[in-house]
């Protein structure tokens, strides 16, 4: 009878993570380029009272055995790096990836960061920076006298001098992808970092070696799925309740054993 108040106690601190990853997800749903996630369980190890296989007799065995589990537990918060639908902006240097890859950002200590997030922004020396203030990565210092800036689906940035009629090359956007882009870490900002799970980088030229290509004057917003995680929240707390339920059963049973 203990157990049974253990095991449910493990499957109302799963369902409270899930509770929290779902939380999340909503609140993340207008965040430009956020992956949803979602959590992974397992479940505990089991008491095995009696082993299935073993010898009832000299020619019988057991068909099925005795074991009883003790619950499960939250293994992992597993991400889904498919497409979120891209938004048109009125800013010509917002930029969406279509397809597989991430922009790569300067961090403050020097290391890359990798996002999904194109909603870039010149500084006060007239390089690219997302929202955050982080350096994209391609060298692009937009000059003070540019009239417009382009972007192609390549990466390759331009921009139009008035003593000049050719739009002059002025750097390119670079892209990486990963392996297992599931075991990049976050960071918050929208920026993910490489960790030995996700692999090393393979960085490249937009729309070559599977990478996506670039779309100005978009942005990527979010893939959260908003009617499955109001469906996965009702999930979550009717099992909530039914673990709970558990618990109190227990606790009867136990008083009416304490009775006898």
């Amino acid at each position: 009878m203990i157990n049974s108040l253990w095991i449910a106690k493990t499957g109302m601190e799963a369902q409270q993570t899930q509770l929290d990853v779902i939380s999340n997800n909503l609140a993340n749903v207008s965040t430009n380029g956020f992956k949803t996630g979602h959590a992974v369980f397992e479940d505990l190890m089991y008491q095995n009272l009696r082993q299935v296989g073993s010898n009832t007799s000299d020619q019988s065995t057991l068909p099925t055995g005795l074991q009883v589990g003790l619950g499960v537990r939250t293994v992992a918060t597993s991400r889904t790096f498919s497409q979120g639908s891209l938004q048109q902006t009125n800013n010509n240097l917002d930029v969406a990836i279509q397809g597989n890859g991430f922009f790569e950002v300067t961090m403050p200590d020097g290391t890359t960061g990798y996002t999904r997030d194109g909603s870039f922004q010149l500084d006060n020396q007239g390089r690219l920076v997302n929202a955050a203030g982080l350096l994209v990565q391609g060298g692009i210092t937009v000059p003070t006298n540019a009239t417009n800036v382009s972007i192609a689906p390549t990466g390759a940035v331009t921009a139009t001098i008035p003593s000049t009629t050719t739009p002059q090359t002025i750097g390119t956007i670079s892209m990486a992808s990963f392996v297992n882009p599931a075991g990049l870490s976050p960071m918050g900002q929208n920026i993910y970092q490489e960790t030995a799970a996700s692999g090393q980088p393979n960085t490249g030229t937009a729309g070559t070696n599977g990478l996506g290509t670039m779309l100005q004057g978009y942005t990527e917003s979010s893939n959260v799925n908003v009617v499955q995680e109001l469906v996965s929240m009702i999930q979550t707390q009717r099992a909530y309740e039914m673990n709970s339920k558990a618990i109190t059963t227990s606790d009867q049973m136990l008083q009416k054993l304490g009775q006898m």
